[in-house]
This record gives C-alpha cells, structure tokens and sequence, in this order.
C-alpha cells in the first residue's frame, strides 16, 4: 500500500494520465492529512539526533521517527514481534 505522498509524485510524474477524479481523491486525502497533522517538537538536541539519524538511514524525519517508536513498541511488547522461524520453510527465499 502506497502513502498518499508517493501517490502525489507519482500522479505529477504522469499528471496526463491520471483521470480527473483519481485526482481529486488524491488531493482530498492529502488535505486530510494536512489538516490533522501535528507536528512532533523536539527539544534541540533530539532535533540534532534525528537528523543524524536520518540521515544514516536515508529516511526523512518522520520516517525516522515512525521506525524508533514501532521499534520501541515491538521491544517493550506492545506490539507483536515478526521473527522469522529457523526450521520453518522460507520457499526458497531468506
């Protein structure tokens, strides 16, 4: 499943294909997205990490910041863990 940003580049990268309404539902859940989204302040050493931290993944900001809180939730088991099973059968790909 594609976010609505990639969404959003892609239609401009092909803007004449896209139909009329395939793009007004697009730029509708992208306003919704605006409209409830908050941004997270850090104070400014946290700011500082996040960007190195970004940067060492080759993430944004907010990529960056989903990736520590599921890590977090799947460490401190709020959420479940996907662990591949050593004598479970991986058809022919690891």
């Amino acid at each position: 499943m594609h976010d609505t940003a990639t969404l959003l580049e892609d239609a401009a990268d092909r803007i004449a294909d896209i139909s009329r309404a395939d793009l007004q539902i697009m730029l509708r859940r992208a306003a919704l997205l605006l409209r409830n989204a908050g941004p997270i302040a850090f104070d400014d050493d946290i700011e500082e990490a996040l960007r190195d931290l970004s940067g060492e993944f080759g993430k944004t900001r907010n990529d960056t910041i989903r990736f520590i809180v599921r890590e977090w939730m799947e460490k401190n088991t709020y959420l479940p863990v996907h662990e591949l099973d050593e004598d479970g059968d991986v058809d022919g790909s690891a």
